[in-house]
Order: C-alpha cells, then structure tokens, then sequence
C-alpha cells in the first residue's frame, strides 16, 4: 500500500493539525516500532567500546584489526546511507527497514561461530549495512506518516532522545553484560530486540514509497559510496595517528573529495537526482544539518575524552564510567522533549542555536575550572552538553519540515550524514588536539626521562598505553604524571571545543530565520 499525498493549494500554508491519513493509533504504534529499532542501532555503536578489551585478550587481533573491528561498522553505514536511501524511495522503505532489521539480527547471530578477527570485522561490517538500511528509513518514514507538523515535531523530539538514549546506555549496557557472560553478549543482545522489530514491523508500519523517482543512477551510488568511505577512513585515521601528515590519509581524502564533488555537481545537474542536494537552498533545513554537524562534533569528542579521563585518571570501572556519562541521556533526553513546546513559546532558532550554546559551554567549563578538575564540574559540564544536545529535536523537525515527501529519503540521509560526520570530525580534530597537547604536557614529566625510547614512543601514544607501561614497570609516578598530562590536555582541548559550538551556535542563529516555526514550516 503507497501511502496517500496531500498537496496544499497554491500559495496557502498547511494547517498544523492537517487531515492525517492514518490512525493516530497507527501513527503512534509506528513511531514505537521505529524509534526502538534505533535505540538498538545507536546503543550498538557504543556498546562495543566496552567489549573490546575483553574481546582483544581472546581474539589477540593486531592494532590494525583492532581499529577495523570498531571503525568498519561507521565506515559501511556512511558510505551506503545515500544508495539504500534512495533504493528505498522506489522499492518501498517499509521493505527496507523489515530487511535491515533482518540482516541486523542475523550478523549479531554469527558472532556465536566467530573465532577469529577477521570474522568480527566481517560481522561488523553485516552490521554496518543493515545499520544504513534502517537509519535514514526511519527518519522519512516519520516525515510520511506524521503528516501534522506539530505532531511531527513532537514524534521527532521522542526520535532524538531515543537516539541520545541509546548513544549513552551504550557502555553502560556492555559493562553489566560483560559482569556476567563474554563479549559475546554485546552481539547477541540484538537478536531479541530484532525479531520484536520484525514482527512488529511488517503488522504496524505502513508501506511508503516515492511515486515516480526517475531512473537509478549507478555512477552516482558508485561515487558516493566510494567517496564517503574514503573522507569517512581518511578522517578516522586522520584522528588515529594525530596527525594531518599521514600520506596515505591525505591521499584518500583527495580521493573521496573529488568524488564526492563529482557526485554533488551529477546530482545538481540530474533530473532525478539520487541525492536531492537543491534542499539546502532552504535556510531552516540548511541550518538544521549544521546544527546536527555541531551536535554531535561536541557529543563525540566529549564522551571520548571524558570516558578515558573517568576510568584511567580517576579510576572508575567500565560501569562506573557508563553510570558518570548518563547525565548526557538524561539531559539530552529531557531537553529532547522539551524543545518542541519552548520552541513554541520562545521560537525555533532561539532553542535550536541556544541548545548549541549550551552544549559549548558545558566544554569551556571544564577547560574554565581552576586548580585539580572535580567530578562536580565533570557532572555540570555533562549535562550542559546534553542539553544542548537535545536542540536535535528542532533540527530535525527543521530539516524533514524543510522538504517535501517525496524527498524525505534524500533528508534522511543527509540528516544521518551529518551525524556520523559530525562525530567523526569531533573525535578526529578534538581528540588530535588533545594527543598533541598530551605529548607536549609529558615533556616536563619527569618519569619519562628515564625510560627506552621505545617505551618513551609507547607512553607518548596515549594515556591507556601510559598506565599499562606504568603497571609493568611498577612505576605509579609515571601514570599520575601522565594523568596530568592527560588532564591540562583535555581542558585546553574542552576551550577549543567549546569555542568552535560557540561559532556553530552563532551560524545556526543567523541562517534560521527569524520566526521560523517548526509547527507550520513546510515545503
């Protein structure tokens, strides 16, 4: 079944409370089964940070499968987002979501006869593409089926801080599973939740594609796929080494740039583009992607340096630490909700740019703090940037508000994009800033003077390497000087950070225009 189109008169404004085409029943019991499938997709992304220590002592993978079995998951979903968005606006995107959920479920299974790295990464990479089936899908689901943007943009705020939600729980959920069973579990805790999806999935949600497309355009699938798999390891590796130098990375991003702007000047000039790039000519969808490019430049980096800092200078548990980074959730989960009903009283661009504000200065605050950094203004700062997180809600609701039905693949996944590139981009120039301004810090430390080059080289990589280094040669000076180190980098690193949401913030103000209102915006 297609669903119904509704086409207002020309030259009138869609009524907020516009004849819906189905059931509120059935658009609520839609928006149940979409936003739990996400909460799998997005806790799993993190979930693995925990298992991996684990998993390595038994596996013994090398450093470069190591990096591989966490980064070909984020590498296979950015590259395919944009080809199974498109391929679900003519096949059908319920069809896509049931398939996605069925490929997820089925990878998570397989880790149960994988014994050796290489198959870890091949079911990671399963993951992957069944991750890039469902998340853009359920994004332009929710803008068919909602077709009230007031309804919409509630639905979109519960869509947020599910996302947050499951971003948080993450490694929360790995270190009580790894308390008792193996790293297996941070697979096989899927399989359940799938087949609930499925079942649910083909009985609730209604079937949605795009009327008339036009033609698939392989070259451009191929460009894009390419592209954004190079930019997205280039970034990665770009982060990993701390360094720009890296030839090898600079080439692949020379690469996948070109690529990509092969592919965005063949989708401009295309009839039936297979991303729909003219959307950004819109102002409030424009400045809804770069506020959740800026969103998720300061979750990633901030999770990434605080989580290292808790467990390795102030020496939290794998559970301890997932339970210090809830105030995130729970923050960004709240905020989620409650943008919509401010955004009404104080207007979009106010919540959506204060959001980011926010967010900024909850990492200046920790870069602000004078003399030892306490666990208080760890807290503070935490739940800052979960506030400002929950800004999401209205870029989301300005982004799928600011394109048509039809069009709702091609924001889907611009939308997912600039997630996964927004983080890759925090954890990339974030996490350099801080290493770079870690190794500086160690040059005054004392304890390294002391040790082998070689040992000098592997205390210098990063703090994890440090504390083993110390622990092996029965040197605690080493670790706590090199957890000062860590320290002073991640605040100058948090000022850095959190001046550049500042400017994000400033952007997204200017772009959206004043009295945009997510509650009657519309193509």
């Amino acid at each position: 079944m297609s669903t119904p189109t509704h086409h207002p008169a020309p030259g009138t404004r869609p009524n907020p409370v516009a004849e819906q085409p189905y059931s509120r029943a059935r658009r609520w019991g839609s928006l149940a089964v979409l936003i739990a499938s996400l909460f799998v997709i997005t806790m799993d992304m993190t979930i693995l940070n925990i298992a991996l220590p684990q998993m390595s002592a038994e596996l013994q993978p090398t450093s470069d499968q190591q990096l591989w079995i966490i980064d070909v998951y984020s590498l296979v979903l950015a590259g395919l987002l944009v080809s199974f968005a498109a391929i679900a606006d003519r096949w059908g995107r319920k069809r896509m979501l049931v398939l996605g959920y069925i490929l997820f479920a089925v990878a998570s299974l397989l880790v149960l006869v994988a014994d050796t790295s290489e198959e870890v990464i091949a079911i990671r990479a399963l993951l992957g593409i069944g991750g890039a089936m469902i998340m853009p899908t359920t994004l332009s689901l929710i803008r068919v089926i909602f077709t009230s943007p007031r309804e919409r943009a509630t639905a979109l705020s519960i869509w947020g801080a599910v996302s947050g939600l499951g971003s948080a729980i993450g490694p929360l959920v790995g270190g009580l599973l790894l308390e008792y069973f193996s790293w297996h579990a941070a697979f096989l805790i899927n399989v359940p939740l799938m087949v609930l999806a499925i079942v649910a999935g083909v009985f609730v949600l209604p079937e949605s594609r795009v009327p008339d497309p036009g033609r698939w355009d392989f070259v451009a699938a191929i460009l894009s796929l390419v592209g954004m798999t190079l930019v997205v390891w280039a970034i990665k590796t770009f982060g990993a080494e701390a360094s720009l130098l890296v030839p090898e990375a600079l080439a692949a991003f020379a690469v996948g740039a070109a690529l990509l702007t092969w592919f965005g000047i063949r989708c401009l000039r295309s009839d039936a583009p297979l991303l729909e790039l003219k959307l950004f000519r819109n102002r409030p969808f424009s400045a809804g992607i770069i506020a959740a490019l800026g969103s998720t430049f300061a979750l990633g980096a901030a999770l990434l340096l605080l989580a290292q800092w808790m467990q390795l200078v102030d020496g939290a548990t794998p559970v301890e630490a997932g339970v210090r980074l809830f105030p995130v959730a729970i923050a960004g989960a709240v905020a989620s909700l409650a943008a919509p009903p401010l955004a009404r009283v104080i207007g979009a661009r106010a919540v959506l740019a204060g959001g980011l504000g926010l967010a900024g200065l909850g990492m200046l605050l920790i870069g602000l703090q004078p003399g030892t950094l306490a666990n208080l203004t760890v807290l503070i700062s935490l739940a800052l940037v979960g506030a400002g997180i929950g800004s999401l809600a209205i870029a989301s609701a300005l982004i799928m508000h600011g394109s048509p039905e039809d069009k709702a693949g091609s924001a889907g996944a611009l939308e997912e994009t600039s997630y996964e590139l927004g983080s890759l981009l925090g954890v990339a120039i974030l996490g350099s800033v801080a290493a770079l301004l870690y190794r500086a810090g160690l040059q005054t430390a004392d304890a390294l003077h002391g040790l082998k080059p070689e040992l000098q080289r592997e205390v210098e990589d990063s703090l994890g390497a440090a504390a083993a280094v110390a622990e092996k040669l029965q040197m605690p000076e080493l670790i706590q000087q090199a957890g000062v180190a860590f320290t002073e980098s991640m605040q100058l690193t948090g000022i850095v950070g959190g001046a550049i949401m500042l400017a994000v913030a400033a952007a997204v103000f200017f772009l959206t225009p004043k009295g945009t209102d997510i509650n009657s915006v519309s193509h």
